[in-house]
């Protein structure tokens, strides 16, 4: 390879992500870089299905536990320290393994956007939200159209955080949000595995272990978050699970239903990511997530680690 290898991990929400990551970290003398918005944020743990600190210290992890729960994480923020944890990975002759389940840092870290560097404005985003309130998350998506009607072509209306940040950067550089957004793909040989499951068996994995979050103390988690003054941030009020939680903490309905709504959030959550990896995305070499998906992904990067001419005679 001319090249430094990158080997990437990615797949729907409860797939195995984590699992296959360790082991081609253990298998090839590699370090795990996460690509989930949620696991930045400390104190996120149970609701974010955190690799266990015992298994960081076994196999270093980048990209977890870098944000307090109210700090803005920018795609720009998140890129940065994504750049800088491969440059030192490969610095000390280490495979990075990139792993998760964040459609947009994945690719934006892969395809080499060039996002703005509009740094968030609190007024302005406070006064966005307050006109949603009043009068819909249309009425910002128009307000977009009229100042970037190819932005707010290919931004969901109901997005509203989306809509909010091509407005801000829109408002606050002059600038079209294309002429903002350029791409340099990410230097390296790349090699992408997808990990995939029939869906009535990925919401199963889900629903088990939402169940299971819960029996681990995820509500305490959440009040303890809540403690901290974190209440209103937008991780816990926008994360699948914390939000649920925090809404059951707010009286808004009883446990159960708590429970209930977390799980169908994940359903969607899975929907979603099908469309940031599509099954006929060549880029991505897809293998089912089976009792043994660890094993066939160790073989795959092993044939692609591998010499061209290995094993010929």
């Amino acid at each position: 390879m001319t090249k430094p290898p990158l080997v990437a991990v990615v797949g729907a929400t409860g797939a195995g992500k984590s699992e296959a990551a360790l082991a081609l970290a253990e298998a090839f003398d590699g370090e795990v870089v996460g690509a989930d918005a949620y696991q930045l944020y400390r104190g996120l743990d149970i609701g974010t299905a955190k690799v266990s600190r015992e298994l960081r210290r076994r196999v270093p992890h980048h990209l977890i536990d870098i944000v307090d729960p109210d700090e803005p994480l920018t795609l720009a923020r998140y890129l940065d320290a994504a750049q800088a944890a491969l440059a030192d990975v490969w610095s000390r002759g280490k495979l990075p393994i990139l792993a998760g389940g964040s459609g947009q840092y994945f690719w934006a870290l892969l395809e080499g956007w060039q996002v703005p560097r509009v740094p968030p404005d609190a007024g302005l985003r406070r006064e966005l939200e307050a006109l949603a309130e009043t009068e819909g998350a249309v009425a910002v998506h128009a307000r977009l159209a009229a100042l970037d009607a190819e932005a707010a072509r290919r931004l969901d209306a109901n997005n509203l955080r989306r809509v909010v940040r091509a407005l801000e950067v829109v408002l606050r550089s002059g600038r079209p949000l294309a002429a903002c957004q350029t791409r340099r793909p990410v230097d390296a040989d790349v090699l992408i595995i997808g990990l995939r499951l029939p869906r009535e068996e990925l919401y199963r994995r889900l629903d088990d272990r939402t169940d299971a979050m819960f029996a681990a103390g995820f509500v305490d988690e959440v009040r303890r978050l809540r403690a901290a003054g974190f209440a209103d941030c937008h991780a816990l009020r926008s994360g699948v699970g914390y939000k649920e939680v925090s809404l059951y903490l707010d009286g808004a309905f009883d446990y159960d239903e708590a429970v209930r709504r977390m799980k169908h959030a994940n359903h969607r959550l899975v929907r979603r990511q099908n469309a940031w990896f599509k099954p006929d995305d060549a880029r991505i070499r897809w293998v089912a997530a089976g009792p043994e998906p660890p094993q066939t992904c160790v073989e795959l990067v092993r044939a692609w680690l591998a010499p061209p001419n290995e094993g010929q005679a």
